[in-house]
């Protein structure tokens, strides 16, 4: 496939690549409106809280932690040869998820898709930086980046309708005949790439950061789970996890072929972005674990109805992301950056507001609030990191930016999931001493477990209505430290990214819109197409 074809069929590629983005994305925000439905015992798995964190953090950390080594795969046996096999593995996984028998076969599925996951997200981002000229890099970003916006958003109602219709399994099942389209048009429109010079595989770098995800999350979920962090059991796994992920560090940045190549951070573009997008993910998609359960357990929606009112959030990304590139060419990234973050921070405060009986028209707005601020979060930092890198290494850029918002996403769950139970359990004290133990668990496990059990005593409606206020008031802590969090995320944008005045990286396009070597738009280098 010659230059001149791949920059005439940009766009349609362009279609392809986030496609096959969709189903990834998609697949962890269509999981969550089926929490409820996968923990009750007679039409799902019966699975815990504990359990249902780990359906999510098994993808999202085998996901995290083997994106940097698929990035390094793509550059050198090729980006879309190893998007393909992704593809395919993630289908297979898909299955067994669907039809899995226990949680555990659930949990173990997941880790699974997140392999398959972790080979097709940074082949995308790769692809499309070497598809793209510098002067349309910005606004392919900005729409590939409003894709992984709108999964978030459109995941809950695709969930919600085959709910309606079908059983849990359908949430996974229907990712297969959208792969088996999605790697027709792959073969089809997608030219292979690859990095003339790529470097070696670190098997040890990407040991070092599964365990110590792993550990480190499992450290911080029992401490939600069991209401005490100072327990040894909690204790030991945290220290532990902290303790690996520390030795991870050091060994990248003494390796000659880092799968994490930590000295890039010198690069404020590059810190600042990472950081950004961290914080925001962990603050922002660690909230809308806990909102599905408040709109379904508190408020009583069904799935299709809770999924229909994230819809605000998918209008705002599809209205504001793609604009973005042209709000960071009049305004800055720096500004803009800072400027979205602010409002996911008004967003995850006005939480506040939220109560037992309040309007729903009120969640709705503070949906499409957090959304417009994370559609203009996500695409000036990720064009940051990716500018910050000549195109040959394209494909460790897109594994720094997408584990940044996995690793974020994992940990936002763990740690605001786990926040939620220890204050939900805290303040349902008294009302869990006077059952028997096995109810005592089942509701303090979670406020789906409260009601199945009320339901099944006299004057069961005090227990539920205790319940409720008590999930309210852990929802509102635990998105107040997550407002926190994306304050923090703020401050650290304005002080460290660069303004409208820094110098242009090299590599990037001249002001007359050429390409790096000089040549006209469509006439990339070597290394962008090879056959």
């Amino acid at each position: 496939m010659d230059p001149r074809t791949i920059h005439r069929r940009r766009w349609y590629i362009l279609g392809v690549l986030t496609m096959s983005l969709l189903v990834v994305v998609l697949d962890n925000t269509i999981l969550n409106v089926a929490l409820k439905t996968i923990a009750d015992d007679e039409k799902g798995l019966g699975a815990t809280q504990s359990q249902l964190e780990w359906s999510i953090n098994s993808y999202t950390l085998v996901f995290a932690g083997l994106l940097f080594t698929f990035g390094v795969i793509g550059d050198r046996i090729g980006r879309r040869r190893v998007l393909v096999g992704g593809m395919a593995v993630f289908a297979l996984a898909s299955l067994a998820s669907a039809y899995a028998q226990t949680p555990d076969q659930l949990i173990y599925a997941r880790a699974l898709m997140g392999l398959g996951g972790a080979a097709v997200m940074p082949q995308t981002l790769s692809i499309i930086t070497n598809v793209f000229e510098p002067h349309e890099r910005g606004r392919a970003i900005g729409i590939w980046a409003g894709a992984v916006g709108l999964g978030v958003a459109i995941g809950p109602l695709t969930g919600g309708l085959l709910l309606a219709h079908f059983w849990w399994g359908s949430v996974f099942l229907i990712n297969v005949p959208v792969i088996a389209v999605g790697v027709v048009l792959l073969l089809l429109l997608v030219p292979e790439s690859r990095n003339p010079n790529p470097g070696r595989l670190d098997p040890l770098g990407v040991v070092l950061s599964v365990v110590g995800l792993v550990v480190l999350s499992y450290g911080i979920i029992q401490g939600g789970e069991k209401g005490a962090w100072l327990e040894p059991a909690v204790l030991a796994p945290i220290a532990g996890g902290a303790a690996v992920l520390a030795l991870f560090v050091l060994h990248e940045a003494r390796t000659p072929s880092p799968a994490f190549d930590v000295r890039l951070f010198r690069d404020p573009r590059m810190s600042a972005a990472v950081a950004s997008i961290a914080l925001c993910f962990f603050a922002a998609v660690g909230v809308f674990f806990f909102t599905n359960f408040y709109m379904q357990s508190v408020r009583g929606l069904t799935p299709l109805q809770s999924g229909a009112m994230v819809l605000p959030f998918a209008a705002a990304q599809l209205l504001f992301s793609p604009r973005s590139a042209a709000m960071v060419r009049r305004f800055g990234a720096k500004a803009v950056c800072t400027s979205g973050l602010l409002l996911v921070t008004v967003a995850l405060s006005s939480y506040q507001l939220v109560g037992v009986g309040t309007p729903l028209w009120i969640l709705c707005a503070i949906f499409f609030v957090q959304g417009a601020g994370m559609a203009n979060v996500m695409p000036p930092a990720t064009e940051s990191i990716m500018s910050a890198l000549p195109r040959e290494k394209a494909g460790a850029g897109s594994a720094i930016n997408n584990t940044a918002r996995q690793v974020a996403v994992a940990m936002g769950v763990a740690v605001l999931g786990s926040v939620v139970a220890s204050v939900y359990r805290d303040d349902l004290r008294d009302d869990l001493a006077a059952l028997p133990p096995g109810a005592r668990e089942a509701a303090g496990q979670s406020i789906e477990g409260a009601h199945g059990v009320a339901s099944g005593m006299r004057g069961g409606q005090t227990l539920i209505d205790h319940a409720d206020v008590a999930f309210v008031h852990a929802m509102h802590t635990a998105s107040i430290a997550a407002a926190v969090i994306a304050f923090l995320g703020a401050m650290l944008v304005l002080k460290w990214m660069p303004g409208r005045g820094a110098a242009a990286p090299a590599g990037d396009a001249a002001e007359d819109g050429t390409a790096p070597d000089g040549t006209a738009p469509g006439a990339s280098e070597q290394e962008t197409a090879k056959v």
